[in-house]
């Protein structure tokens, strides 16, 4: 089994729907998206030009970067097309009592192998 590492982020209401908000946690810069409800987390900086992710247009399950128009899936942090090799960590997310916390510890699993 995995060891995780849940941390205490923020309360649901502090993220707008269809927005996101970049988090600092650990050493690691972490946007965190709120679609309606269901809160998804992955790294703040596009690997091609550290664009700020959480300033992205939301589309569905994917942000678009802000500074060159990739699009990235934010359930597995990857690329959605294949002009960007590399995609950026994800991480498990889930609401205790109205606060969105954050698995550090346990990236998704598609991303995970990318580091």
């Amino acid at each position: 089994m995995k060891p995780t590492n849940w941390v205490r982020i923020t309360e649901t209401r502090n993220i707008p729907s269809q927005e996101g908000r970049a988090v600092r946690i650990a050493g690691r810069e972490i946007a965190i998206f709120n679609l309606d409800g269901r809160f998804l987390a992955i790294e703040n900086a596009c690997p091609h030009k550290g664009g700020p992710l959480c300033d992205g247009i939301v589309s569905g399950t994917t942000v678009v970067c802000p500074l060159h128009g990739q699009r990235f899936d934010l359930e597995t942090g990857m690329p959605v097309l294949a002009a960007q090799p590399n995609g950026v960590a994800a991480f498990p997310t889930r609401v205790e009592d109205g606060v969105i916390v954050i698995d550090l510890a346990s990236e998704v699993e598609e991303t995970a192998a990318l580091a």
